[in-house]
């Protein structure tokens, strides 16, 4: 059967997704045709802008030359005609979409302007938390549906099609029928005994890029763990769990140390890699027996590495071990800097001491750190806001984001912005880059894209120049020159970018202060 696999995706947004990698090498081991399309090489699509430039040019990580990039971007206007074309020339039978919540609308326009279009399947976080959803918003374009991870179900749907059995029972299928829907139960999730290898040979040569520490390297995934042990109310991982748990399945699972370091040498006999980043919600989710077998087990590469944790994972021990193993950097969530804020609304429960503590330890060690922030969650002021810039003046990192809160389906946060009046139900969420959708009477929309935008200034610059960054706010001709002039001082006299040891301006934090 030839399978045409479709991910959705947008420009500056390249991170390679081992679950297309996945399904690539499950196809072809069944025995069938498999080809790609792959929307991230469209530069504009969708109205888009290079994500990955954006974040350098507010300041939220290092410039970078990205003309490795540019050899191989495509023209948004071409993505139609090019997915026709590749569909009259391959003429798949099934098209597979992985998609997430925000990607999704990208990836239906696209499909609802082909033509001789065969069936399409959709899977993915959303589909999974929003499948009737997915099927009934796409107006005709979507057949099916997919719930949970489909390392199994994806070729089983592929062989029954091409032998034209039923699919009526197929675990995590939804379908509309005449009646209404057919929605079968989810899935088991796969045992990481039985994870496969990825194929990416169906990735252009760019996607194999990323730019990190303002360099391109030559990246890739390797996955250790699928799931997380945390519950932030932010995230989907906790009703991940807690769905599967409900039909007495275990969602979090560890790789053994042994299938990682296959994976890792498959990559590099494969596709030269410089580095790697380690595919984990929180690498170090692991026990220190693991750990250590870890560290054991990478001192024969020794590649440089990128990987994502939480404050409470740090220790001394490890950082020391993973950075004489080549650990080139790490990102650090902290979400919010008000610590009854933080354990009320987004069930994060840590002291401020003791992110300063930890961080600190990580960057004594001349490892560089990013810092990811959210800002506008449900409830959430200005004043409020601010706690989180006071907390991250008191950390040197090399580089800080400030995200809107997006409500993702699937979120406990989605719930609650639905409950207080301030999301549409059944209104999809977008991008985290792009302003917030939430419509607070406390805290407006514009006010917090302005605030967002300066976030890094009032971080990384004296506070005696908080007045002027306030006038760069203001969303208007006037406050975009005064943000492009103060941007331009910060980036050459206070972003020192892995330099731990000159002395910022940095304030103090009131750690007993109250949530209001």
């Amino acid at each position: 059967m030839k399978v045409l696999l479709y991910y959705p995706n947008l420009y500056g947004m390249n991170m390679l997704p081992p679950s297309i990698g996945f399904f690539t090498h499950l196809l072809k081991k069944e025995g069938h045709d498999v080809k790609l399309f792959d929307t991230t090489v469209y530069e504009g699509l969708d109205g888009s802008i290079n994500t990955d430039q954006q974040k350098a040019d507010n300041l939220n990580a290092r410039p970078f030359d990205d003309s490795i990039l540019q050899d191989y971007v495509k023209d948004s206007s071409d993505a139609v005609s090019d997915f026709q074309a590749l569909l009259d020339s391959f003429q798949p039978e099934l098209i597979a979409m992985s998609c997430t919540e925000d990607m999704y609308p990208v990836g239906v326009n696209l499909l609802a302007q082909l033509n001789n279009r065969p069936a399409v399947l959709a899977g993915g976080v959303f589909p999974t938390f929003a499948a009737e959803l997915a099927i009934t918003m796409s107006n005709g374009v979507i057949d099916y549906v997919l719930k949970g991870e489909g390392d199994k179900t994806l070729p089983e749907i592929c062989n029954r099609l091409e032998k034209k059995q039923s699919l009526d029972d197929l675990s995590g299928l939804v379908m509309k029928t005449k009646d209404g829907f057919i929605d079968n139960p989810l899935p088991a999730p796969i045992s990481m005994d039985d994870q496969v290898l990825p194929d990416y040979s169906l990735f252009e040569e760019s996607r194999f890029y990323r730019p990190m520490q303002g360099k391109m390297r030559r990246m890739f995934p390797v996955t250790t763990i699928r799931g997380c042990p945390y519950t932030c109310a932010y995230c989907n991982s906790p009703s991940q769990i807690q769905i599967h748990k409900i039909e007495g399945m275990k969602f979090l699972r560890n790789a053994k140390i042994d299938a990682v370091y296959n994976e890792i040498k498959y990559l590099m006999d494969n596709y030269q890699p410089d580095s790697f980043y380690f595919w984990a919600d929180t690498f170090l989710a692991w026990s220190r027996r693991e750990f250590d077998q870890f560290c054991d087990m990478y001192e024969e590469f020794k590649l440089p590495f990128w990987i994502q944790t939480r404050a409470e994972t740090v220790t001394e021990y490890k950082f020391k071990r993973l950075k004489e193993i080549g650990l080139l950097r790490v990102a650090f969530g902290l979400e919010h800097g008000n610590e009854k804020f933080r354990e009320r609304v987004l069930d994060r429960k840590i002291a401020n001491r003791k992110i300063i503590e930890r961080f600190k330890t990580v960057t004594d060690l001349g490892i560089p750190i990013s810092v990811n922030n959210i800002m506008g969650f449900p409830t959430e002021t200005r004043e409020l806001a601010f706690d989180t810039i006071e907390l991250n003046r008191q950390i040197r990192s090399d580089g800080v984001n400030a995200y809107t809160f997006t409500p993702f389906h699937g979120t406990p946060l989605r719930d609650m912005s639905e409950e207080l009046g301030f999301f549409e139900k059944d209104k999809l969420a977008r991008c985290i880059n792009k302003p917030t959708l939430l419509n607070m009477p406390q805290w407006t929309q514009e006010e917090i894209e302005g605030l967002r935008r300066c976030f890094v200034l009032y971080v990384k610059m004296p506070k005696n120049r908080w007045p002027e960054i306030r006038n760069a706010e203001a969303l208007t001709p006037e406050g975009d020159a005064i943000w492009e002039t103060l941007k331009q001082e910060c980036l050459e006299n206070f972003m020192h970018y892995g330099d731990y040891e000159k002395e910022d301006d940095i304030g103090t934090v009131d750690f007993e202060r109250e949530a209001r």
